[in-house]
């Protein structure tokens, strides 16, 4: 069965997407806001393994291809593991926007998403997403810092060419990403980027505002 984009869209109006590049600080500002507001969070990348174990690999082919070791997983150029990616996420959209729906019935559910903007367009409304992002070269090393992201720190340190290994994914993230990063800077979207500058408080309030969730006055 095929859901047209106006029904998804409807069914959607009670989720509010928080998207954008790696490293923007979406899940970081996704859990800030749900502990201002009181909302329910739902994370894709935590989401990933229960729909792995639903998933069929005749239709899912990328959730599924399995790897022997760190080796394997980084040996491979550029481009393959560009295609792996982006395949996980167009598989596993079909399983977040059931579960959205499901989830955001009787109350408001921030997404903690990899929405591009074209799926956000099909899906939401511009006033009901935020695109985070962050310039995209150097990523692997504040990636793999993350208290959330241990268990990817621990595969990438186990293969055995460590550096050839984050060379790989710095490379594959900054050619999926760069254009992307451009192209948000330069939509209609509304969108942050991250500097070093930046704070949880002010990019919380703004995405907040954005949102509607607070007046839009200098108090919030």
């Amino acid at each position: 069965m095929i859901f047209q984009d106006n029904v998804i869209k409807e069914y959607l109006k009670n989720v509010y997407f928080v998207t954008g590049t790696p490293c923007g600080g979406k899940t970081t500002i996704s859990r800030e806001l749900a502990k201002r507001h009181n909302l329910l969070v739902y994370d894709v990348d935590e989401r990933f393994a229960a729909h792995q174990t639903i998933s069929n690999p005749a239709f899912q082919p990328s959730m599924n291809k399995v790897f022997k070791d760190a080796d394997a997983f980084f040996g491979r150029t550029v481009e393959e593991y560009q295609k792996w990616l982006t395949g996980n996420t167009r598989e596993q959209l079909d399983f977040v926007l059931l579960d959205l729906i499901r989830l955001s019935h009787n109350q408001t559910v921030l997404c903690d998403c990899h929405l591009t903007m074209e799926e956000a367009g099909k899906f939401t409304e511009a006033s009901r997403t935020v695109f985070l992002i962050k310039e995209p070269s150097n990523l692997v090393e504040e990636y793999c810092s993350r208290p959330d992201h241990q268990g990817f720190r621990d595969f990438i340190n186990s293969a055995s060419n460590v550096e050839k290994a984050k060379a790989l994914c710095n490379a594959t993230l900054q050619s999926l990403n760069e254009k992307t990063w451009t192209a948000i800077r330069d939509s209609d979207y509304y969108w942050i980027e991250r500097t070093p500058d930046s704070t949880v408080d002010e990019t919380a309030r703004k995405v907040a505002r954005h949102f509607g969730f607070v007046k839009n006055d200098v108090n919030n």
